[in-house]
Order: structure tokens, then C-alpha cells, then sequence
């Protein structure tokens, strides 16, 4: 996706980008890789975008938010179609602390349409200027 190419110069954040598009077919691509920022904090990032027309659309992803050996948070389109809390973004939603693994909550800024990772930049930014947040605030 064409945002994967500006990001080191849309966010000055970004120390070091190792993020990489790998072709798996004719209309099918992986996004794989991860961004480091200031003070250990890093997004491990999984996409996998379909490119048969444009604008291209992201089929599932899965983005990681760390600070050094800590997953603060993540998101990722994983259906739980039996949660009636997450069905307003649904498949869309977050992990969060306490719990991560099983406290979920929607996230109205990821999409397929469109791209996410200015959205999850933008989370760690905050956190970055906020020192001490509470994660459920972000």
C-alpha cells in the first residue's frame, strides 16, 4: 500500500522501519515487519491486502504495540461475533491490559478500507507525550 512507503517521512517518530510488502500471487501481498520508536516502544505489524483494484483492501491484520519485553496492546480482526460490547467495530478491535488476551474493546479506527497504521502510530505517539498513561484512555 502506498502508505507503507511515506511513513518514516509522515511520522519523525519512526527511528528505524523494517517493515516489508512480499507479492503472494497475482492479487494477494504480505506486509510484514515492525517499527521502532523512542523509549523501547516498537508496533510489530502482520497485514495481508488484497491488490486486485484499487484502493487496495486489507483482508486481516494484526498490529502489536511493545515497550521493550511488554505487549501493552494489540489489534486485530479476529471475529467474536459473540460479544455484544465489540459489535459496533466488529470484526475490528483492541487488547488491552488487564487481561490483554481476553479484554477486548472496539476500535472505530481500523478498517479494510483503508490504512491503519498512521492510527496505531499515532496511539504510541500519544503515549509517548503522555508519560504514565492509562491505556484505556489512548
Amino acid at each position: 500500500m502506498s502508505s507503507l512507503c511515506i511513513l518514516p517521512e509522515q511520522f519523525s517518530s519512526i527511528l528505524v522501519s523494517t517493515l516489508v510488502f512480499e507479492r503472494r500471487g497475482a492479487t494477494l501481498a504480505r506486509v510484514a515487519g515492525q517499527l521502532t520508536l523512542d523509549r523501547g516502544y516498537r508496533i510489530v505489524v502482520r497485514e495481508r491486502v488484497l491488490f486486485d483494484r484499487l484502493p487496495a483492501l486489507i483482508e486481516w491484520y494484526g498490529y502489536e504495540v511493545w515497550q521493550g519485553e511488554e505487549k501493552l496492546l494489540w489489534y486485530d480482526s479476529q471475529p467474536h461475533p459473540d460479544d455484544p460490547r465489540l459489535q459496533s467495530t466488529h470484526p475490528h478491535h483492541k487488547h488491552i491490559p488487564p487481561e490483554i488476551k481476553h479484554n477486548r474493546i472496539p476500535a472505530p479506527t481500523m478498517s479494510f478500507t483503508h490504512p491503519n497504521l498512521p492510527a496505531v502510530i499515532r496511539e504510541v505517539e500519544v503515549m509517548l507525550a503522555i508519560s504514565g498513561s492509562d491505556l484505556r484512555a489512548v
